[in-house]
């Protein structure tokens, strides 16, 4: 499991977009991207024409920052998008969206992917009945996401729930309940459902190098 422990803010600087990392308060005046446009560092003033391979570098590097993944776990789900049949690119996205930190980020149960893993990691999250503490686990259609059975697992999905924008849900997740909520997979998610403006097929032409 991927964990950035430096600031955060200054990745979504680094990228030129919006990474959410923070959750609520990038919607906030506090973003950092939304008061200093220009990229992090003692040279970021300085303007430079990107390479062929900076511009596919930068896109592997937003796909990666935007889901939390490391060098070797991103390696590794894009070699199974590469098993897969079909499109490299969309199944390597398909696949980024199935990750249970994923799901509960976009049902809405926690703020950000960061919050997600850590509320999976600790316990407080069941796939199907069962305690689950793998973040990386690829949800499938008819699977059911719930809190554990406390009351502070219970509290932390209910609060964050309150505080998210049910509306922007996509089409392939349901949420039914209060409390507890519950959080069903309709559907695998498709290209269209990714919200990030990703160009998968630079992704595909670097890791092909």
């Amino acid at each position: 499991m991927a964990r950035i422990l430096g600031p955060k803010c200054r990745l979504c600087r680094r990228e030129g977009v919006k990474l959410y990392l923070k959750g609520l308060r990038c919607n906030t005046v506090k973003c950092a991207i939304d008061r200093r446009e220009t990229v992090p560092g003692q040279h970021g003033g300085r303007r430079s024409r990107p390479t062929d391979y900076g511009i596919h570098l930068r896109e592997k590097q937003k796909c990666k920052r935007y889901y939390g993944l490391g060098e070797r776990q991103f390696k590794r789900t894009y070699a199974e998008a590469l098993r897969l049949p079909g499109n490299t690119g969309e199944n390597l996205l398909v696949l980024l969206e199935r990750r249970l930190d994923n799901i509960l980020h976009r049902l809405g149960f926690a703020a950000s992917r960061a919050a997600a893993r850590q509320m999976i990691s600790h316990g407080h999250v069941t796939v199907n009945g069962r305690r689950c503490n793998i973040a990386s686990a690829w949800l499938r259609p008819g699977d059911v996401v719930k809190p554990y059975a406390s009351d502070r697992s219970k509290r932390l999905m209910v609060e964050s729930l309150k505080a998210s924008n049910r509306e922007a849900m996509p089409s392939w997740l349901k949420v039914t309940g209060d409390e507890p909520p519950e959080g069903t997979v309709l559907q695998n998610p498709s290209r269209e459902d990714v919200s990030l403006g990703i160009q998968e097929q630079l992704i595909v032409e670097f890791a092909s190098r």
